[in-house]
């Protein structure tokens, strides 16, 4: 006698959709971060309030050939983007490390690359953020005149450098552990802004460090960006990408490196 009851086979199980936790997994990267303040204070309060500091205060005087308003805009934005990078994806992977939450989510169904997908978005919202809060207090108060499409060229410029500094994050996440993570990040965070022109504009600083800058990814970055408001040195616009792409490589090979280690690791 024939069965009236259906047999359900495991192939017409509808998978998960990879998108739709690709989007979850970056929502609740995003909301985590938000939920931390000192990430959010480090990472937009901080540049904002150096802008207002100096940028604000002594937007009238000239950098070159733009006015400090201007000039600010960009370097800040840079620093902007490498707090929210390195420190949203440094410090989460040491801690997530750290704590064992990384072989819980490779147990899941869920892709080992929405992980990784998920605190690169979570960087770029957040470098966003900056950034726009920077033109809008420039515009507003600096008397910063940009154009629309410069304006846009420059958000977008500084948006893909999250990519490099996200990639150095993974770098130092797979080393780190979490309670020194925080230092190791500002081991190389504060003397990479200060050397690549981020605090004072690189041709007031000494010989030896202007050469040192050339291999810095924030001074090639940066450089990418003052050209949108007409103040980068003049130097080749390719380069400077080539070395942003470069650096991206070295760290995402460090980064594999890490992976396996810790794979062998945890079997």
């Amino acid at each position: 006698m024939a069965s009236g009851s259906a047999v359900i086979s495991p192939a017409a199980i509808m998978a998960p959709n990879p998108i739709r936790i690709c989007f979850k997994e970056s929502k609740y990267e995003f909301l985590k971060a938000l939920r931390f303040p000192i990430y959010f204070v480090s990472t937009v309060i901080v540049p904002l309030m150096f802008y207002v500091l100096f940028g604000l205060v002594m937007g009238r005087q000239s950098i070159g050939s733009v006015t400090a308003a201007a000039y600010l805009i960009p370097a800040y934005g840079t620093f902007g983007v490498m707090g929210a990078s390195l420190f949203g994806t440094a410090a989460g992977l040491a801690g997530d490390r750290g704590m064992g939450w990384l072989v819980v989510k490779k147990a899941s169904p869920m892709p080992t690359y929405a992980y990784f997908l998920a605190k690169l978005v979570m960087s770029m919202i957040f470098s966003t953020i900056d950034v726009l809060m920077l033109l809008v207090l420039g515009v507003a108060f600096g008397g910063v005149h940009i154009a629309p499409i410069a304006a846009m060229k420059l958000v977008l410029t500084l948006i893909c450098g999250t990519v490099p500094f996200y990639s150095m994050g993974l770098a130092i996440g797979y080393f780190a552990t979490p309670t020194s993570a925080p230092a190791v990040i500002n081991l190389f965070y504060l003397p990479m802004s200060f050397c690549s022109g981020l605090w004072m504009p690189i041709m007031f600083l000494p010989h030896f460090i202007q050469k040192i800058a050339l291999f810095l990814p924030p001074y090639h970055l940066s450089q990418l960006a003052f050209a949108q408001v007409g103040a980068s040195m003049g130097r080749s616009q390719l380069l400077h990408w080539e070395s942003l792409i470069g650096f991206t490589l070295i760290c995402l090979g460090l980064a594999w490196v890490g992976h396996q280690r810790d794979q062998k690791l945890n079997g």
